[in-house]
């Protein structure tokens, strides 16, 4: 088993903790404190390698077809988890025929590591949180959708902000151990690259209209988000899958 496996391997085992509804919050967090740190410190890792050698980590793009209920929360999660990690995103509405109903592709352009840490770091966290989503309680006369809409939108926000607070600790840690050029200018420059191939890729895309969300389950959500665990796993050969409920 490589370096990479076993890394992944060790997250895997952390995080299929972290998914296991009968885990308590508490339980949680701690599984976050061991297996971001990982997961952030893997990403630096295989930046820093191909900063050396590119041919170990190349600009790539993957579609992740999204499905399901909650469509565009799921799709907001996605988009903050790619953020994060220093990719981008784009998005467009197709027609299921299969369910009879519509889903959406959402193109991911990052480095082909950080798409593997986006893919199965949203796998995940989006099972944590329809798992915490399903345990609260809407306010009396509230509408379940709504409450759960804006619980949705609260968790995401949280796990970018980790997840981004995450990323900076791992560079700077990277830097005072590695020495020589800077781990955080080495992914300021991988950024710039994935933003000219995204540029590039869509000259055209528009920003998409702000959401209006008034469930009263957002501080609910952001301190799950708070509590998930943040790790990667799950790296499958697969390329085109469906995230659905």
């Amino acid at each position: 088993m490589s370096a990479n496996e076993a890394t992944l391997a060790k997250i895997r085992a952390i995080l299929a903790k972290a998914e296991d509804p009968a885990a308590t919050p508490e339980e949680a967090e701690t599984y976050f404190a061991k297996a971001a740190a990982l997961m952030s410190k893997y990403g630096v890792e295989r930046a820093m390698l191909a900063e050396a050698d590119p041919s170990t980590d190349k600009p790539s793009t993957r579609t992740i077809i999204l499905k399901g209920s909650y469509l565009l929360d799921r799709v907001q999660l996605l988009n903050n988890v790619t953020m994060a990690l220093g990719g981008q995103t784009v998005r467009w509405r197709v027609y299921d025929w299969e369910s009879g109903k519509y889903a959406q592709n959402v193109e991911v352009h990052a480095f082909e590591s950080t798409l593997d840490r986006v893919e199965m770091l949203f796998t995940s966290l989006l099972l944590q949180a329809f798992n915490g989503m399903k345990q609260g309680a809407p306010a009396w006369g509230e509408s379940t959708t709504a409450y759960r809409k804006s619980w949705l939108a609260g968790f995401s926000q949280s796990v970018y902000h980790r997840l981004t607070r995450s990323e900076e600790i791992a560079a700077a840690q990277a830097t005072r151990e590695l020495g020589g050029r800077s781990a955080e200018l080495v992914l300021s420059s991988r950024e710039d690259t994935i933003r000219a191939q995204f540029k590039a890729a869509h000259p055209k895309v528009r920003m998409a209209a702000k959401r209006r969300l008034t469930g009263s389950g957002w501080s609910e959500g952001k301190a799950a988000g708070q509590r998930a665990d943040l790790g990667d796993s799950r790296v499958t050969s697969g390329r085109r899958r469906a995230v659905s409920a």
